[in-house]
C-alpha cells in the first residue's frame, strides 16, 4: 500500500527515488466545491502510468487519497490539488528495487489567474522537445524540458509552445495545444506528446458529442498562416480551454465561437 504524505506536515525521504531519478508520475486537479474535477480522467491516467512504470498502486487507493485531500483541505474557492506518486526510497542506482514502497504525496495550492477570455500572447519555445516512445504521453517527474522552456519564456508571454525534430507544434509547457482547421480539429496524436493531457482528451470527447469533427495529426507551423485556420486554443485541466490570439508575430482569428467549448461543463463531468 502506498504511503500517504502531506507537504504541510512531513517531509520527503532524501532516498526517495522521484527526488533521485524522476521516479514516479503526477496530476494536477482542480478541486471545486469540495470535488475533484475530471476525477476519473486523473485517475486512470495515473494508474495506467504506474502500470507502465511498474509501480504498484490500486484505484481504491488513489481515490481514497483524493478523497481524504477534498476534506483535509476545505475551502469555498477553487483550488488545485497536487498528486505526486513515486516508487518511494530505493538507495543509489538506477535499478529499482524489487519490492519497491511507494509513495503518494498531496499539497494543496492556490488557483492561478484565469486567462483573458480574448486570447493569450504566446512564443514558440527555443526549447525543443524530445519525445521518447517508451515515455509517451505519460506525467512523469522528468520535465527538465518544461522546466527551461518556462525559465525562457518572455515576460509578456502567457505561455510558450514547444516543437519537435521536424519543426512541428507539439505542445506547449504546460498545455496541449488544438487547431480549428476549415472543417475540423487538429490535434498532435497522443502517442507524439511528452504528456497527453486529462482536458486535452475531455475536450476532444466533448466536441465529437456536439458533432464536430477531430483529427489527430501532425500540426505544422505553416498551417497557422494558412486560410483555412479559424483558431487555436490551449487547454490544461486547471484553467480549461484558452484561445490563442498570437503567436510570435503571427496574429490568430479569436471567433466569438471559440468562447463555445470554454464551458463549465468541461469541468462538471462526473465520476464513473
Amino acid at each position: 500500500m502506498a504511503e500517504l504524505i502531506w507537504t504541510d506536515e512531513a517531509g520527503i525521504a532524501a532516498d526517495d527515488r522521484g527526488l533521485a531519478y524522476g521516479d514516479g508520475l503526477f496530476e494536477t486537479i482542480r478541486i471545486r466545491s469540495g470535488q475533484a474535477t475530471l476525477a476519473a480522467r486523473h485517475c486512470q491516467r495515473m494508474l495506467s502510468g504506474a502500470s507502465r512504470l511498474g509501480i504498484p498502486l490500486t484505484q481504491a487507493e488513489l481515490e481514497a487519497a483524493l478523497d481524504a485531500a477534498c476534506q483535509r483541505y476545505q475551502r469555498p474557492e477553487d483550488w488545485v490539488l497536487k498528486v505526486i506518486l513515486t516508487r518511494g526510497s530505493g538507495g543509489r542506482g538506477y535499478q529499482p528495487p524489487a519490492d519497491c514502497a511507494p509513495r503518494l504525496i498531496l499539497s494543496c495550492h492556490a488557483m492561478p489567474p484565469l486567462p483573458p477570455p480574448e486570447g493569450v500572447v504566446t512564443a514558440v519555445s527555443t526549447i525543443q522537445l524530445w519525445v521518447n516512445p517508451a515515455l509517451a504521453g505519460l506525467k512523469s517527474l522528468a520535465r527538465l524540458e518544461q522546466v527551461l522552456a518556462a525559465e525562457r519564456m518572455p515576460a509578456d508571454c502567457y505561455e510558450v509552445l514547444m516543437t519537435g525534430p521536424a519543426g512541428q507544434l507539439l505542445e506547449g509547457s504546460r498545455s496541449n495545444l488544438m487547431l480549428w482547421l476549415g472543417d475540423h480539429w487538429l490535434t498532435p496524436a497522443a502517442d507524439t506528446l511528452a504528456v497527453a493531457g486529462v482536458m486535452r482528451e475531455r475536450l476532444i470527447d466533448y466536441l465529437r458529442d456536439r458533432g464536430d469533427e477531430v483529427r489527430e495529426g501532425p500540426v505544422s507551423m505553416s498551417l497557422l498562416g494558412s486560410s483555412e485556420t479559424r483558431g487555436l486554443v490551449l487547454m490544461n485541466s486547471v484553467v480549461g480551454v484558452v484561445p490563442v490570439r498570437s503567436l510570435n508575430s503571427l496574429q490568430l482569428p479569436v471567433p466569438e465561437q471559440l468562447a463555445t467549448i470554454d464551458s463549465e461543463s468541461l469541468f462538471t463531468e462526473k465520476r464513473v
